[in-house]
């Protein structure tokens, strides 16, 4: 029995909807779709609510806008069944057999199971590059290397969990920033759940353009830095806070930092080009965050 629940804002679902369905319906087990709306503009409400058309599927709406995690928290509450199958707005799934894919695996010791994330091979144009390079760089993985170290790559656009670990876990989150997954998958490993990946994709649909991504990159060492200071990740496999961790261990943090000051401009220019360089955004992000901690 499976809980399919939906963040929304400002994003087109029916179509996403009504292939989820359509898999349900063909696996016969008592199911539901929940699509919970984060105050999107009219246009978006207006076209989503047909969802609710769909037997055994509802569409929620908030009137102010909370966030995702949030949102994610009034979902799980509101779920009936056991299984949470959590999925962005802005996925499709890669396969026809998606739904059938996780049913198979439902039934083994593990907490929460991972789907993976894919991006169409095609290259978007010259304003979106910068998302899709780091996608199909550092999310498009398969499940064999994502198991070597399980709570590595946790991305919260297409996982299957228990309600009760999600309940659990979500519910110490505070905070509507941008980032929160790292946390996510840190808070199930300190606490020991169990963590399997399948190849069982969605199609990542929503890009943002070069600007928007890298602000919101941003944002996320933003929040991974919070984290940090404030002792809330005490076991990690996040690689950008290793590195981070072993450079301040030994005071090269503000060597970084100035590299990155004097850099800065140059790696912008790169990184909302239609070439971007994963190096060169792999830098950016420790950069940024030296130079982040050496701020008073």
């Amino acid at each position: 029995m499976i809980s399919v629940l939906i963040p929304v804002y400002n994003c087109a679902i029916v179509s996403l909807v009504n292939t989820l369905h359509q898999q349900l319906s063909a696996a016969k087990l008592p199911f539901e779709i929940i699509a919970w709306d984060d105050c999107s503009d009219s246009q978006f409400t207006a076209e989503n609510s047909q969802i609710e058309t769909l037997p055994f599927t509802s569409f929620e709406k908030s009137t102010v806008n909370r966030g995702r995690i949030q949102t994610r928290q009034l979902l799980s509450e509101k779920a009936n069944y056991d299984w949470l199958l959590f999925l962005d707005a802005d996925v499709i799934p890669k396969n026809s057999d998606f739904i059938q894919s996780y049913i198979e695996v439902i039934n083994g010791n593990q907490d929460a199971i991972y789907g993976g994330f894919a991006y169409e091979e095609k290259s978007p144009q010259r304003d979106y590059t910068l998302r899709w390079t780091h996608g199909t760089a550092k999310e498009q993985v398969d499940a064999a290397i994502r198991n070597q170290k399980p709570y590595k790559i946790v991305i919260s656009g297409n996982f299957l969990i228990k309600k009760e670990v999600f309940v659990a876990l979500n519910s110490q989150i505070k905070g509507q920033n941008y980032g929160y997954d790292n946390y996510f998958g840190a808070l199930l490993k300190e606490q020991g759940y169990k963590i399997k990946h399948i190849n069982n994709e969605v199609y990542h649909l929503g890009i943002d353009t070069n600007a928007v991504y890298l602000k919101k990159t941003e944002h996320a060492v933003d929040t991974l830095l919070t984290l940090f200071k404030n002792k809330q990740i005490t076991k990690s496999d996040n690689d950008l806070l290793k590195t981070f961790k072993l450079l301040k261990s030994f005071k090269l943090n503000y060597v970084i930092a100035f590299l990155f000051n004097r850099l800065k401009p140059q790696l912008t220019t790169n990184l909302l080009s239609s070439s971007p360089s994963i190096t060169r955004l792999q830098f950016y992000k420790l950069g940024y965050m030296c130079s982040k901690d050496i701020q008073k």
